[in-house]
C-alpha cells in the first residue's frame, strides 16, 4: 500500500468510519476524487491525510491498476481475499458500455458485504453494478436523467429517481456522480465524525455550501420519517421533539392513537427494532455528536440526552459505540493534540 496512506494512527483506535472502494472498468474520475477528497479531509487536522478518524483503502480482484474513462489509472490496495473490515462500500461506476466487464467474484463480493450489514454506496454508475447483484430489487436508486432509458431497460424491478441528488433504501445508498458525491460523503461524514469535522473538507474543496437531499438525512433515522407508514413517521417525529426527555412506548402509542402492540409491530417491519430501541439510540448518536462538538460534561450531556444518570448513559454508549464516552472524548482530543 502506498506509504502516503498509511494509517499511522495507534493499533487499539477505531476510526469513526471505515470505507472501501471498488472501482468499474473506465470509472469516472470526478465522483471519485470529490468523495475520498473530503473523507481524507475529515480524517486529520489540517491538510496532512493521515488515515486518524477515517480509514479508507481500494479492493479489486487483483492488484492489477483499474483505468478511468479518462485514462487515468488506480492501483488497488488489496484484493478481495485480504478484505478488512468497513462500515461502507462504495462502488464506483463508468461507462455503461463496459459493464459486462465487471468480474462474478466482484458482484459475489459486494452481496457478501451487504449480507454482512455493510451500507453499499454506489457512485454514478456505480448503482448499475449494484442492480447487476439484484440487490436493489423493488428498491429506489438516483440515477442521472442522461442514463435513465437504459436503466429502467436493464433493471425494471429499481424505481429510478432523477430529482435527488443521493437515495437511501434499506441501507443502499445512490447518487448520479460528479459533485454529489460530495455531498454525500459529507453527510456521512457529519453522522459519524460531526459536524465541524465532516464540513471541514468543503472550504479546501473550494465548495460554497453543503446540499442535502430527502433520503439520507443528517439526523439519525431520517428515512423512517418517509418510511410511507403514518404511524412510524409521526412516532420518528415526537422522539425527535423529546429527545432530552424520553417517554414510555405506551404513552408514545397514545399520542398517536394507537397501541402499542401496533407501534411494535411497525416499528419491527420498518426499523428491525423497537420504538424504544430506536429512541435509544436516536438518543446515543446524539450524545456522541455532543461528546465531539461541546465542552459539555458527561454527566451534563446524560441529562440532555434522556439518561438517568452518566453511569446510565456510559453503559448504553459502551454498548453501542464499543467504548465509554470519557474514553471517545479523550481519543479524539488526543489525536487533535
Amino acid at each position: 500500500m502506498n506509504e502516503f496512506f498509511s494509517p499511522q494512527r495507534p493499533v487499539d483506535f477505531v476510526p469513526d468510519v471505515r470505507i472501501a472502494f471498488i472501482l468499474a472498468p473506465a470509472f469516472t474520475i470526478l465522483p471519485l476524487a470529490g468523495f475520498v477528497d473530503a473523507v481524507r479531509h475529515s480524517s486529520d487536522e489540517s491538510d496532512r491525510s493521515r488515515q486518524i478518524f477515517c480509514h479508507w483503502e481500494v479492493l479489486s480482484t487483483d492488484l492489477n491498476p483499474v483505468t478511468s474513462s479518462s485514462g487515468l489509472s488506480v492501483s488497488p490496495w488489496k484484493t478481495f481475499e485480504d478484505a478488512g473490515e468497513y462500515d461502507y462500500l462504495v462502488v464506483v461506476g463508468g461507462l455503461i458500455d463496459r459493464l459486462d466487464e465487471i468480474h462474478s467474484d466482484t458482484l459475489d463480493f459486494i452481496k457478501k458485504q451487504y449480507f454482512k450489514g455493510v451500507k453499499l454506496i454506489g457512485l454514478c454508475t456505480g448503482s448499475f453494478t449494484i442492480a447487476m447483484t439484484g440487490l436493489l430489487k423493488d428498491k429506489r436508486a438516483a440515477i442521472h436523467v442522461h442514463h435513465r432509458l437504459e436503466f429502467l431497460e436493464l433493471f425494471p424491478d429499481v424505481v429510478p429517481v432523477e430529482n435527488e441528488l443521493y437515495v437511501n433504501d434499506g441501507g443502499i445508498l445512490t447518487c448520479p456522480g460528479g459533485t454529489a458525491a460530495i455531498d454525500l460523503a459529507v453527510e456521512i461524514l457529519i453522522e459519524h465524525c460531526g459536524r465541524s469535522r465532516g464540513m471541514k473538507g468543503l472550504t479546501a474543496l473550494v465548495v460554497d455550501e453543503h446540499r442535502s437531499a430527502h433520503n439520507v438525512g443528517r439526523l439519525p433515522y431520517r428515512d423512517l420519517e418517509e418510511c410511507g407508514n403514518w404511524r412510524v413517521e409521526q412516532a420518528v417525529k415526537i422522539m425527535r421533539q423529546k429527545i432530552f426527555e424520553p417517554d414510555t412506548t405506551q404513552r408514545l402509542a397514545q399520542m398517536l392513537g394507537s397501541t402499542v402492540r401496533q407501534l411494535n409491530r411497525v416499528f419491527l417491519e420498518h426499523a428491525k427494532a423497537s420504538p424504544q430501541e430506536v429512541w435509544r439510540d436516536m438518543r446515543l448518536q446524539h450524545g456522541r455528536w455532543r461528546l465531539m462538538n461541546s465542552k459539555r460534561t458527561i454527566t451534563q450531556i446524560a441529562y440532555e440526552c434522556g439518561f438517568a444518570d452518566s453511569s446510565h448513559f456510559s453503559r448504553w454508549f459502551k454498548t453501542r459505540f464499543g467504548e465509554t464516552p470519557r474514553s471517545y472524548r479523550e481519543h479524539r482530543l488526543a489525536r487533535q493534540r
